[in-house]
């Protein structure tokens, strides 16, 4: 499985059903994660997007697929610049989310 480091926002707005996919840009880096990862055309895999460190941190695990695209500019994407789209297809699992901050407290 593909674990993925994520800021808090983008975090939260997955877990609330708000963002639909994550983007990481077009590089050798990511090139080669995703290619050894991600074998086949419009294969869907499971991947764990976390926020922080250490052994309590904040994880969603998602099935995702992977493309190539344009994203939103409200999730996170610059205008007209091309990424890896990882389209979020399912949440499997949420692990140690504090449900008591809201978005609205953590982001004013």
């Amino acid at each position: 499985m593909l674990e993925l480091p994520i800021k808090r926002k983008w975090f939260d707005m997955i877990v609330s059903g708000e963002k639909k996919e994550e983007y990481r840009e077009i590089k050798p880096y990511w090139t080669k994660r995703f290619g050894n990862y991600f074998i086949g055309t419009y294969v869907d895999k499971t991947i764990t997007f976390r926020n922080g460190y250490g052994e309590n941190r904040s994880s969603i695990k998602c099935t995702c697929l992977l493309r190539e695209g344009q994203g939103k500019e409200e999730w996170g994407a610059e205008s007209n610049k091309e990424y890896y789209v990882l389209e979020i297809l399912e949440i499997l699992e949420v692990s140690n989310v504090n449900e008591s901050e809201t978005n609205e407290k953590r982001y004013k």
